[in-house]
């Protein structure tokens, strides 16, 4: 027998050229173990009894196991039938590993239909528990492009890809639960699930750069594969865009340097996308710049980054009435348009690119933790903050999502949201370029009727927005328009209950929120369709640690800190333009005060900014807007503060409720539970509360708005 494996490892090696990476993980065990793997194929049980030490036991389906192509392998791999629909089973399982058995199970008790994770069995883990068993996790990748999988029309196919088994570190499960019986087992289930998902992120590739990351995910799903488009409706595939790359970044590079972080003043398009990885390409640093800020906030964002270069369009500026904006961003700044760029360019140049872009041509290889992309804060606290992402960060971040939820190259992502903003540019552009999804990029997430056209129109499943952008397209969508969605996601400000319930009751469509920040590239926290807590924000990304600093005042919670490979290399300051200002020891403070369940799902609480002082108590600013919203659920509301002698602050309630009346406020705070401290001193009526770029509120615009206001008053 040992020949015959001898044997077969050396072709199944040399076939599928596999790659076994942490055997000294799987030889270190001792005695008893389970060993726990995804399941991605039929090969799968084959290629770990040759690769694995020793002769493992391997629990099977009792159907699968008389399969009449099964039989050759009784000889060359044990095995253990076991019935799912039997208890029996799992007890079977348990006196297996107590007599110090290696046994070898897939919790998935199936064969993946998505090319991810699917529904993780409590069985397993309740049998290594039982047993005291440790659990050696591993990750099987390739096999899920071999005809032995399910995925035919999902992957391109292929008979011999290449094969990489990771073994990870042995672990133990349940050595912190206090708990015992159905909750036990409910409580041993969620950990194996997070840490086969742990595993599924820890193995991804992600030491490398964004454009090396195009050209593997071009070698993963083949050149002709789909996956760019914008509102000029002129499909992209992966040889077409590689090759724009090309082409678009030796004339970039002709007027830059290596190094350089050069500006991006475009709407969301492929032109956009194209100029990203071309400038990534050529070693140069994106830097994308929100084109709503305004000329002294561009200008201040520039100066910050050291910006001398920025690329845009003619037909943009013109369209978005920027010419004005650009005119006064002032000297030292070179402005440069696609259309100049695009009559440079000769036949010459596109055959050189054609040819570069089929080779795979990589001008410059940064190191994966140099910066990749500057984003900027809207400036709520002053001057805009240049926010520096490596492509370590960003490759991180979006297979961190990836862990968590099922992606599939059978998907189109409807994106609206805008590339300077941190959702759309990783979540919305990166993560589906880079996997293989379709990408559908509209320019303006502002266009209540027309998105929920184009998401009809190009039979878009997945969808990202903010809580306001959902709320104005569930407003004006026909109830059939978004049909196809599978999964709608949330983040960049707090979903509220009337926007999920109309999503709901109109379209039959669960809203997934998350939550992030640009600083963490951006994602921290999202719920998925096999992890969702109505109300929170969902579970924290795999690889994140987390602290909370107790805050004096409030009782519940405390000021979220995060740690983990998606967190930025640091900021740029406009006290120290160009100089990087890493975060203290590598923690992130989110300046949001949460609380986190039993489960380990995330409520948010409010920001720490969000928090006014009255009569001594601390108050939350978004409870209030929620009170107001419960009350008058068909308008938009928004609370500043302003300081009040008596009592340090009082609140100011914004809102396009016709009459609204504050003993109605009163009234519904009192039926809620909620002090008197809760209710608004004054009420301001107004016909739309105002939003930044990013979906958010413009909470420093009210501000303005009320100190204006103020100003006339003392002049009058």
């Amino acid at each position: 027998m040992p020949i015959v494996k001898t044997l077969l490892r050396f072709l199944l090696g040399s076939l599928y050229r596999v790659q076994l990476c942490g055997l000294e993980n799987a030889q270190a065990l001792q005695g008893r173990a389970l060993i726990v793997a995804n399941h991605t194929s039929y090969l799968d049980a084959l290629l770990l009894a040759v690769f694995l030490p020793g002769r493992p036991l391997f629990a099977i389906n009792t159907l699968m196991a008389q399969r009449w192509w099964m039989r050759p392998l009784h000889g060359l791999v044990r095995l253990l039938p076991m019935d799912p629909t039997n208890p029996m089973s799992i007890k079977t399982l348990i006196r297996h590993l107590k007599a110090d058995e290696q046994v070898v199970i897939f919790p998935e008790g199936r064969i993946t239909r998505t090319g991810s994770l699917m529904k993780i069995y409590d069985g397993s883990a309740m049998a290594a528990d039982r047993a005291n068993a440790p659990l050696l996790p591993v990750r099987l990748d390739g096999p899920q492009y071999t005809p032995f999988s399910y995925l035919q029309g999902t992957y391109r196919l292929r008979w011999f890809p290449q094969v990489r088994i990771s073994l990870l570190p042995q672990t133990h499960l349940g050595r912190e639960l206090q708990l015992s019986g159905r909750a036990r087992r409910r409580a041993l289930g969620a950990e194996l699930s997070e840490i086969m998902a742990q595993m599924m992120f820890s193995t991804s590739q992600r030491d490398h750069s964004l454009f090396d990351a195009l050209l593997a995910a071009r070698r993963i799903h083949g050149g002709k594969h789909q996956v760019l488009e914008d509102i000029q409706r002129k499909p992209l595939n992966y040889n077409d865009l590689i090759s724009r790359c090309e082409i678009l970044g030796g004339k970039v590079a002709e007027s830059t340097q290596a190094g350089d972080r050069v500006g991006l003043l475009l709407p969301s398009s492929s032109a956009a996308v194209v100029l990203f990885f071309a400038l990534s390409s050529r070693g140069r640093v994106p830097a994308m710049l929100n084109f709503t800020l305004g000329a002294h906030a561009l200008r201040s964002a520039c100066a910050t980054a050291c910006i001398g270069v920025i690329y845009s369009s003619r037909r943009f500026v013109a369209a978005a009435k920027l010419e004005q904006t650009l005119a006064e961003l002032g000297e030292g700044i070179s402005i440069r348009y696609l259309e100049d760029l695009a009559e440079e360019i000769s036949l010459a140049d596109k055959l050189r690119g054609w040819l570069l872009g089929r080779l795979g041509y990589r001008p410059h290889q940064p190191e994966p933790q140099s910066p990749a992309v500057v984003l900027f804060t809207s400036g709520s606290e002053g001057a805009p903050k240049g926010v520096v992402l490596s492509h370590h960060n960003l490759l991180s971040n979006q297979a961190q999502m990836a862990a968590r939820v099922d992606f599939s190259p059978r998907d189109l992502v409807c994106n609206a949201l805008p590339m300077f903003h941190s959702f759309g540019l990783t979540a919305g552009t990166l993560l589906p370029l880079l996997n293989g999804l379709y990408c559908f990029l509209y320019p303006s997430p502002l266009h209540y009727r027309v998105v929920p056209e184009i998401a009809y129109d190009t039979n878009a499943t997945i969808l990202f927005g903010t809580n306001s952008f959902l709320a104005g397209y569930a407003k004006h969508a026909h109830p059939y328009d978004f049909y196809n969605l599978r999964y709608v996601f949330a983040g960049a400000e707090k979903l509220t209950a009337e926007t999920r319930e109309v999503w709901m009751s109109k379209f039959g469509k669960r809203i997934l929120e998350g939550y992030g920040a640009t600083e963490t590239s951006p994602v921290i926290a999202v719920n998925s369709a096999m992890a969702m807590r109505e109300g929170s924000v969902g579970r924290f990304l795999p690889g994140i640690d987390w602290r909370l600093e107790p805050v004096p005042g409030v009782e519940r919670g405390g000021r979220l800190y995060v740690k983990g490979p998606n967190v930025m290399l640091g900021y740029l300051l406009p006290s120290q333009p160009g100089e990087l200002a890493p975060p203290s020891e590598g923690w992130y403070d989110t300046g949001d005060i949460v609380e986190v369940d039993g489960d380990g799902f995330i409520h948010i609480l409010g920001r720490a900014k969000r928090f006014a002082k009255i009569a001594g108590e601390m108050v939350s600013l978004g409870l209030v807007e929620e009170i107001a919203g419960s009350l008058w659920p068909d308008h938009s509301h928004a609370v500043i503060t302003r300081p009040d002698p008596r009592k340090g602050e009082q609140l100011i309630l914004f809102t396009t409720q016709p009459t609204p009346e504050r003993s109605a406020l009163a009234q519904r705070a009192r039926q809620q539970g909620i002090s008197e401290l809760h209710v608004p001193r004054e009420l301001v009526r107004l016909d739309k509360i105002p939003l930044l770029a990013t979906g958010k509120t413009d909470y420093p615009g009210l501000q303005r708005l009320l100190s204006n206001a103020l100003g006339s008053e003392g002049a009058a």
